[in-house]
């Protein structure tokens, strides 16, 4: 399939489903007809742009029931001895837009196939972590279309249980800060606390946290940087909760 960001019309060039030269479809392990994969891979943008091509929106709704399905079984009989909150907990970090745009990128390399109105694809759409989370839940929604939850169940556990597997072993499963607050009072450091700075221009801040444990206000046992407070102090609390190993 040929890179989208520059079309001007819907006559999309997609290899045969069963080819093995299709990069896209050999990533995904599975065989997606090229009417319905075009749509998959159609953002909005694009269908306002060319009258007839159908979006992705409603593949990516069906995926999302699909995927949350799927992520709650494995997560139900892989965990038996987790809570309800636990596993919820989980889930939702496995099937969050930072996970899934990293399967997008990581797993799919499927930027270069997304079909772009020229608006969007000059802004970075095809690198956007929304964008790529829609696409992953719009293959799979178009999965069960083709092959049933059976085939979509494969694609499934292929994509995302290794994300399954990393936030459930992961004490922080959950919530970094939480964890290594924990973590920390087991290990006789005391309580976490941050070091907050902030730079950029006021209307797109960037914030730095380090995280102290305890009274040694010379240790720096992790540093990170978010779009906000909260996700600066998280990225740290990760960090730092790694390093306590």
């Amino acid at each position: 399939m040929t890179s989208s960001n520059t079309h001007d019309n819907t006559d999309t060039q997609i290899a045969a489903p069963t080819s093995p030269t299709n990069p896209l479809l050999e990533a995904l392990g599975t065989t997606i007809s090229p009417e319905l994969l075009v749509q998959a891979l159609t953002h909005r943008s694009f269908s306002h742009e060319h009258p007839g091509a159908i979006n992705y929106e409603r593949l990516e709704f069906l995926g999302d029931a699909v995927l949350e399905l799927v992520s709650t079984e494995t997560l139900f009989f892989d965990h038996p001895d987790m809570t309800e909150g636990q596993l919820a907990k989980i889930r939702a970090k496995a099937v969050s837009e930072e996970a899934l745009s990293a399967i997008a990128r990581e797993k799919l390399h499927v930027s270069p196939y997304i079909l772009l109105g020229h608006g969007e694809a000059k802004e970075g759409g095809a690198d956007k972590d929304s964008i790529l989370c829609d696409i992953v839940e719009s293959l799979i929604g178009a999965t069960f279309i083709e092959h049933g939850i059976d085939g979509a169940r494969e694609v499934i556990h292929r994509l995302v249980d290794d994300t399954l597997k990393e936030m459930a072993t992961e004490g922080p499963a959950l919530d970094w800060k939480t964890s290594l607050e924990v973590k920390s009072h087991k290990l006789g450091k005391g309580d976490p606390h941050y070091r907050m700075s902030v730079a950029g221009p006021e209307y797109e801040p960037v914030f730095t946290a380090q995280v102290l444990l305890g009274d040694d206000e010379d240790t720096v046992w992790g540093t990170g940087t978010g779009p906000s407070k909260r996700k600066a102090q998280l990225a740290a609390a990760e960090v730092a909760w790694k390093a306590l190993d």
